[in-house]
């Protein structure tokens, strides 16, 4: 038996290595980027693979299982997490799955009927959540804003505006997944520094905590067509009970969505599910320029387009800076 690794693996190991996990009810995921692989005479045995900090398509086998596979395929991807600068995992899994996970060192976080989502470090979320910035008094409404921000528009700034004259404080989250246009670093500039004369908006990274439904990782869920509503019972579920009671929040403000029937259907689930955590669900009407809403999709075409005439009345002055200094 040898071990081989691919960053990622192409032609026909990768073709292996579907079929493999076709084999044993799972879908390779687009999103990975490292894969391990045991082999016996030239056929996969056991596997596992890593987008970023997440780990993803861990499989042995039934032949092979109790072997202690899973624990030597998840040597290697800690190995090459840390060569890489990561040492903060997630795993998501089967529910059924907490035991053999727990038993190889990682700790639950939050877990559905469908999911089960665990960390490498005990206590990780408390963490996260006990260093982000506080305001020192928090009596009030507490409001809170999701938001990829690919790039951060007027439209963001708009929500933040509305939530800050409505909220005592606002916790501003933006998502810290590196898989658009702009770096999680370059979005989080955007919103600070176009947040920076709202002084009751604490702006955040999300770090592994919110992930948005694009990537979701579904590969062991049986009906792909369910991932996004796998995803939304999950992140809600993980926002009402561990993160709105730890920063007391009471209100989500969210934008009108027009365009997506994904976000539109999340917006609609975030309704029925945030009230009984204790959380009000604010929905603002987009702004608008133009006679059309502000998006980010339509900000990337433009910035594609290198319309800066048309990009400057739907972005604040810090996001249209930034696009300008990476488009030179």
């Amino acid at each position: 038996m040898y071990l081989r690794t691919g960053a990622p693996f192409t032609g026909s190991l990768l073709k292996k290595l579907q079929s493999f996990l076709l084999a044993c009810h799972l879908e390779y995921d687009p999103g990975i980027r490292f894969s391990a692989v045991m082999m016996e005479d030239d056929e996969i045995v056991a596997t596992g693979s890593l987008d970023g900090c997440t780990i993803k398509c861990v499989a042995v086998s039934p032949a092979y299982q109790g072997e202690d596979l899973t624990a030597k395929i998840l040597t290697v991807l800690f190995q090459e997490a840390a060569r890489v600068g990561l040492r903060h995992l997630m795993l998501y899994t089967k529910p059924c799955n907490q035991y053999l996970f727990a038993g190889l060192g990682f700790h639950p976080v939050i877990r559905t009927a469908d999911v089960l989502l665990m960390e490498n470090q005990r206590s990780g979320l408390d963490i996260f959540l006990t260093s982000l910035e506080k305001p020192a008094d928090d009596r009030g409404p507490v409001g809170c804003i999701v938001a990829n921000a690919n790039p951060f528009t007027l439209g963001h700034r708009h929500l933040a505006e509305t939530a800050a004259r409505e909220c005592a404080w606002v916790h501003l989250f933006i998502l810290s997944e590196d898989k658009g246009m702009f770096s999680p670093a370059e979005r989080l500039t955007m919103a600070r520094e176009a947040c920076a004369d709202l002084p009751n908006v604490l702006v955040h990274p999300t770090g592994p905590y919110m992930v948005s439904s694009s990537t979701f990782p579904s590969y062991f869920l049986k009906d792909q067509s369910q991932a996004p509503a796998v995803h939304c019972e999950l992140d809600l579920r993980l926002f009402g009970e561990k993160i709105a009671p730890a920063l007391h929040i009471t209100r989500r403000y969210v934008g009108t969505e027009p365009l997506c029937p994904v976000t539109s259907q999340y917006n609609a689930r975030m309704k029925a599910l945030l009230p009984d955590y204790g959380v009000d669900v604010i929905e603002i009407d987009r702004a608008e320029a133009e006679d059309a809403p502000i998006s980010a999709s339509r900000v990337r075409k433009l910035i594609q387009q290198a319309d800066f005439d048309a990009l400057a009345p739907l972005l604040p002055p810090a996001t249209l800076r930034i696009i300008r200094e990476k488009t030179r």
